[in-house]
């Protein structure tokens, strides 16, 4: 019975038991509570935005654009980055940071050229940081009345192209584009 003695600082460690498990359930029960008052917010899953750049991907090289992709998470951090065959290498960066300023200031970058035309106040708005760009190809994922996320598409030759497929990747996940020409 060598192994089942029990000394006496062993018994104290016993008698701690149900005041440690009352304890233990009752901040248990102030973290769940207090974590119920948290915000929920939708996350973009990879595997829709993988689908989204695909499919933007495709568009543009059925109409012979060489192009990158890029699809950011809401905090325009990067989720999917595809380059396609022949695409320049300022195409990466482009997509990206239209990716990024879609998902940021909630717009189609083309709908914010536009406006920069129009109120030439807002200007300043390309300043904000270095991810921004402000050129057409850029559109925000909005799910479920929530911007989730962002595309962007660069290389075609001319914005209007690069939103068009910008929005084929959106079409392929169900998401609703809403860019310059939907404003």
């Amino acid at each position: 019975m060598k192994g089942k003695q029990w000394t006496f600082s062993s018994m104290r460690v016993f008698r701690k038991i149900p005041a440690l498990s009352v304890a233990i359930a009752l901040t248990g029960t102030i973290n769940f509570a207090a974590a119920e008052g948290l915000p929920k917010e939708r996350v973009l899953p990879l595997s829709l935005a993988q689908q989204a750049a695909a499919a933007a991907l495709a568009k543009c090289e059925n109409g012979g654009y060489q192009v990158s992709v890029a699809v950011v998470d809401r905090g325009g951090n990067l989720k999917v980055l595809l380059r396609g065959n022949g695409a320049g290498p300022h195409t990466v960066d482009s997509s990206s940071r239209k990716a990024y300023t879609s998902a940021s200031l909630r717009r189609s970058t083309e709908h914010l050229a536009q406006l920069m035309t129009k109120f030439p106040s807002i200007q300043g708005l390309r300043d904000m940081n270095e991810k921004i760009l402000i050129l057409g190809g850029g559109l925000p994922i909005e799910m479920q009345g929530e911007v989730v996320g962002g595309i962007g598409v660069g290389g075609a030759p001319g914005a209007h192209l690069d939103e068009a497929c910008a929005a084929a990747g959106l079409q392929s996940i169900g998401a609703e584009p809403k860019g310059a020409q939907a404003k």
